[in-house]
């Protein structure tokens, strides 16, 4: 292609991104515009713009005590995740690399039943007996870890072929270093970066996580998304406010997950 042809095509093609962009964009624009205004119901532009209705969803104390609860029960099951796939990963790519397949199959399965399903299952295993843990963050921590597991897997095993393990462990151990030695010193802080994308990524995930938060802990320990939904009945200005405030959190987690692959890559 010439490089007269290029440019109309070049041209073609960022318009038609663009428009899907802005198409995405609308939907949440005017819920950016709608939580901000302080009435809108015959007119094309709200009647006035005010920032009460942020300020009482920022005041409430349900609302505060349903966000702590989310970050809560995320970062609780992130940390229990990294904390066994760190070690399962290592083990698996340099001691025994022939089972990396088997693994792509087995940390797929969470995916492989759908939430509902899971959720009527853990109601009768864990809703009485000596493991009762319906409507404590505890089953919702154990629920999580199985979801964060195939992002984080991938991630981080991603990470593992870039870094070359078993090259970059036989130097460490040339150089005197043992194998936790090597696999702490040397090996982990390689890791980091995509440890952290994988963190982020599964953070903006699970914080959205509605099915299994309403179905086994519901308003006993109402997370964000919990919250939410028991609020759609109340004004819409203060729902779209909600809906902002959960959206630009995720961004920003989101967004910081971007930055660090474009950094690791």
């Amino acid at each position: 292609m010439s490089r007269a042809d290029a440019k109309p095509a070049a041209l073609y093609h960022r318009t038609v991104v663009w428009l899907l962009f802005l198409i995405l964009l609308l939907p949440l624009a005017g819920t950016l515009l709608y939580s901000l205004s302080t009435s809108w119901s015959a007119t094309i532009l709200p009647s006035g713009l005010t920032f009460k209705w942020y300020v009482a969803l920022w005041s409430d104390p349900r609302f505060l005590a349903a966000f702590g609860q989310s970050l809560l029960v995320c970062f609780g099951s992130l940390l229990l995740a990294t904390a066994l796939i760190l070690p399962l990963l290592f083990v698996v790519h340099y001691h025994f690399p022939k089972l990396d397949g088997l693994m792509n199959i087995l940390i797929l399965l969470p995916f492989a039943v759908p939430p509902v399903v899971s959720s009527v299952g853990l109601l009768q295993v864990y809703g009485s007996g000596p493991l009762a843990m319906v409507g404590t963050p505890w089953i919702l921590i154990g629920c999580y870890f199985t979801v964060a597991l195939p992002f984080m897997y991938r991630a981080i095993t991603n990470n593992l072929q870039a870094i070359n393990l078993r090259d970059l462990m036989d130097a460490a151990q040339l150089l005197g270093a043992s194998t936790w030695q090597a696999a702490f010193l040397v090996v982990l802080p390689n890791l980091r970066k995509g440890l952290m994308v994988s963190l982020f990524l599964s953070f903006s995930f699970l914080f959205g996580e509605f099915v299994f938060a309403n179905l086994l802990v519901g308003t006993r320990y109402e997370t964000l998304q919990v919250y939410l939904n028991n609020m759609k009945n109340s004004s819409g200005h203060f729902n779209s406010a909600l809906v902002i405030s959960y959206f630009f959190f995720v961004l920003i987690f989101t967004w910081a997950a971007t930055r660090l692959n474009k950094d690791n890559s």
